[in-house]
């Protein structure tokens, strides 16, 4: 069995990747983006060693913070570890959309050494064929490294949305006013637990990579350890964009995957994780 877990940041999905595992004597893999990455631990959430309960969990801390961790480099990784695991029960857990379904459906990328460098063309030129390939794109017309680099973008795909493997989609979700809560509270929590620190001591080795200058939770406070923002100012950054990053993933999902959605009952996660069990062995 493959069962991917799935949904907003703060729902629950680490929780009930841990009881299914433990019910179902399955292996744990990771499907968020930055939970790949050493050292981004309290900001992302991470599954602690205590949590993971001796459950094998696979993609979590395998990159170097400083070094460039791709959706290619995750395709190959996940499908790698399906076609090792056949004969065991296998549980994505993660919020990262688009990783997970490049590695489980057909994306097919094209090859580095095929990118073109549109040096003949204007910006004007450029802009024009960005808009033909997604007019809804907000790429500037003076962007031109970003717009050459999508023209080149590597997700280039055929049959996407050709499932690849026998996967259950597993959706956590609850209302708007409780997940928003919980993520307010969850950053709260973060703070407490030394993310300040996590940060900072990032911050002082000189550390500026992707995976810095993108997450959340870091960028916000390395602006603040610059002096760009107050600490305050900081924190309630963290949590406006945690909420927006929420609804983005709750639109991917639904536009994207054919997901069974539980709504999560946090006074008794065990009558979620019974509703779930019951769906799954029906």
């Amino acid at each position: 069995m493959i069962l991917c877990i799935v949904g907003p940041t703060g729902v629950g999905k680490t929780k009930l990747s841990i009881e299914l595992a433990k019910r179902y004597n399955a292996i744990v893999v990771n499907g968020d983006s930055m939970q790949v990455y050493k050292r981004l631990n309290i900001g992302t959430a991470k599954v602690t060693d205590s949590e993971k309960e001796d459950i094998p969990h696979l993609l979590f801390d395998i990159v170097d913070v400083n070094d460039m961790y791709t959706v290619y480099d995750y395709q190959k990784d996940l499908r790698n570890i399906l076609e090792e695991n056949k004969d065991k029960n296998i549980i994505i857990v993660g919020g990262t959309g688009l990783y997970i379904k490049a590695a489980l459906y057909n994306y097919v990328f094209n090859e580095e050494e095929d990118s073109l460098t549109y040096d003949e063309l204007s910006n004007e030129e450029l802009y024009k064929l960005v808009m033909e390939k997604d007019n809804n794109s907000d790429i500037h017309i003076n962007n031109r490294k970003r717009m050459v680099r999508f023209l080149n973008k590597s997700d280039s795909l055929k049959d996407k949305d050709n499932l690849l493997y026998d996967v259950k989609f597993i959706g956590l979700t609850t209302d708007r006013e409780t997940l928003y809560d919980r993520i307010n509270k969850r950053v709260d929590i973060m703070i407490q637990d030394g993310l300040i620190d996590e940060v900072k001591s990032l911050y002082n080795e000189g550390i500026r990579s992707k995976a810095i200058n993108t997450g959340i939770g870091y960028k916000e406070l390395y602006d603040y350890f610059d002096g760009n923002i107050s600490l305050e100012e900081a924190i309630d950054l963290i949590k406006v964009r945690s909420r927006k990053y929420a609804k983005r993933q709750y639109t991917w999902f639904n536009n994207q995957m054919d997901i069974n959605w539980f709504n999560v009952d946090f006074n008794n996660f065990n009558n979620t994780i019974d509703e779930i069990v019951r769906f799954l062995e029906k």
